[in-house]
């Protein structure tokens, strides 16, 4: 397998990479180091320190004719979105329609995307299925649903195979505090200054927390499986930000402390999503439960 990730020096996207490698695919990774980290580069990938939005990924893509594209690089910072929405646009719509164009014209086996529950909005339902209407509430959210309808639009019109993956709250090792879904890397960074736990709002907000292993095996079975569907990758299990403290206590050794503020602006109160269709279309499922991803997760900061 050749494969392309864009995004691949960031969180996900380095995982994806050191998983494809460690199974044998030649990859290249296009990511402007913006927020990715060089450091997250595995050095067995081909790094190409370009945009995803310029003629320079559009000939990547061209030249080295991939077997599949995962298209991970992306402007995920909820409260960035809404302070700079035209950037926002550029990145997360203008560059994944870079990317299609070069799939238009030179075909790849499956165009993998990742996406977000953020397009859903602050919707009723306990769970969330792939039928509900999305009507995301941030700029982000929109951006990404946006590159979900030309996505879909170039499959129909130009025959772009593709898997479009909404993801519930992405954590695990290499996350930043930036960026949606960042809470349990705001937390663990907060721990590390040995600083207070800031809780917007009552701390009953409720997110479904997936591990960053079972995203990248959810990438990987998609590409091969999964082709010209949306599916969910989540745990669909709900887990409020108070239980994740509490989760914290059990693995840190010093105390920890917190405090409530103001809910944050263009936040969603609760999310969590049915991922029975990737169990069935992919014969995928999530391996982490919360307390064992996130035990993971502290180990790679305290241990």
């Amino acid at each position: 397998m050749k494969a392309i990730v864009t995004g691949g020096a960031g969180f996900i996207g380095s995982h994806l990479v050191d998983t494809l490698i460690s199974r044998g695919s030649c990859v290249h990774v296009i990511d402007n180091l913006s927020s990715g980290k060089r450091e997250y580069l595995n050095r067995s990938a081909e790094f190409h320190n370009i945009d995803i939005s310029s003629s320079d990924a559009y000939n990547v893509i061209v030249s080295e004719r991939p077997d599949y594209i995962f298209h991970m690089a992306a402007q995920a910072d909820v409260s960035r979105s809404t302070s700079s929405p035209f950037e926002d646009m550029q990145t997360n719509i203008a560059g994944t329609l870079n990317l299609l164009e070069a799939c238009r014209h030179f075909p790849v086996k499956n165009f993998v995307f990742s996406s977000t529950s953020a397009v859903y909005g602050n919707v009723s339902s306990d769970i969330i299925n792939e039928t509900c209407h999305p009507s995301p509430i941030s700029f982000y959210g929109l951006s990404k649903l946006t590159s979900e309808n030309y996505i879909k639009l170039y499959g129909d019109t130009f025959e772009v195979p593709f898997s479009i993956l909404r993801y519930g709250n992405v954590y695990g090792p290499r996350q930043t505090s930036k960026g949606e879904g960042g809470v349990i890397a705001v937390f663990l960074e907060k721990l590390l200054r040995n600083e207070k736990l800031k809780i917007n709002g009552d701390g009953l907000q409720t997110r479904d927390y997936v591990y960053v292993q079972d995203v990248v095996d959810a990438n990987i079975d998609a590409a091969v499986k999964g082709k010209q569907m949306t599916m969910h990758i989540s745990t669909g299990e709900r887990t409020s930000i108070l239980q994740l403290i509490a989760l914290l206590k059990r693995y840190h050794s010093n105390e920890i402390l917190s405090f409530h503020t103001t809910d944050r602006q263009g936040d969603i109160k609760h999310s969590c999503l049915d991922n029975s269709l990737a169990k069935r279309e992919l014969n995928w499922k999530p391996h982490y439960s919360i307390e064992e991803g996130l035990k993971e997760t502290h180990l790679s900061l305290f241990n």
